[in-house]
């Protein structure tokens, strides 16, 4: 069961969730989902699998079933072994109950180093997978993204902005964004001003280690943000922020 305990405190159901977890109306809405050990972590081995529990899965999914994009780097959708959404039933009814296309895509973002032509997250999606890249790309390689199955555009020279990733989806109709990392994609939609709610699992985890914290990029003022809820099921602790603008 999971419990709100601010601001309010009560028992949740599943349509308690789902409202809590809904993407406004407005034409863009951009969500960060991460999860955390007490520590800090991000990954165990690498992967964030590891630290996962029960209470995160139950609103990683929504963050999934309610969005109109799943917005990823490519290092992440490697590393995690991204291979595009399957909804369930449960999904598909969640996704046409709330108006949405049955299928999220992923949209992946990569300068061309660490997503290969025959990527999982390519190959392996139930539909096409959007590919956000740059010019200095090798043209073999969009090339061969495409003939895979991917759309490719080819947004930036020499690295990929985000404001032009967010503006392309948000007028492919994909406004409604669920980004899931990793720290790079993360760093770079803070600098840019673009995350407008920020949803956090703490884990009952301790892992010290060397895994990196969940943005990373340049410095910038921080970005002030207002708390929205606070979730538990007595063991994780589920946050989720608002930017305040």
């Amino acid at each position: 069961m999971i419990r709100e305990v601010w601001p309010a405190a009560r028992d949740l159901t599943d349509d308690d969730l789902e409202q809590l977890y809904r993407y406004p109306a407005d034409p863009r809405w951009l969500a960060v989902n991460f999860v955390s050990s007490t520590d800090g972590a991000i990954t165990v081995e690498g992967r964030s699998g590891g630290l996962s529990t029960l209470a995160d899965r139950i609103v990683y999914r929504l963050g999934n079933d309610l969005a109109d994009v799943v917005l990823v780097g490519a290092g992440t959708a490697m590393a995690e072994g991204f291979e595009g959404m399957r909804p369930d039933a449960a999904t598909a009814e969640r996704r046409r109950r709330f108006g949405l296309a049955p299928i999220a895509p992923v949209a992946v973002v990569t300068t061309g180093r660490s997503l290969p032509a025959d990527a999982p997250v390519i190959t392996k999606a139930a539909v096409p997978t959007l590919v956000f890249t740059c010019s200095a790309a090798p043209p073999a390689l969009r090339e061969a993204w495409a003939a895979h199955g991917a759309r490719v555009f080819v947004v930036g020279e020499l690295s990929v902005p985000a404001e032009r990733v967010v503006s392309t989806l948000v007028a492919e109709g994909l406004g409604r964004i669920d980004c899931e990392g990793g720290p790079r994609l993360f760093g770079s939609l803070i600098e840019a001003g673009l995350v407008d709610e920020f949803r956090l699992t703490v884990a009952p985890f301790l892992v010290a280690g060397t895994s990196t914290r969940a943005a990373f990029g340049p410095v910038v003022d921080p970005a002030a943000l207002e708390l929205a809820s606070v979730l538990t099921d007595g063991a994780s602790v589920l946050l989720r922020y608002l930017a305040i603008r």
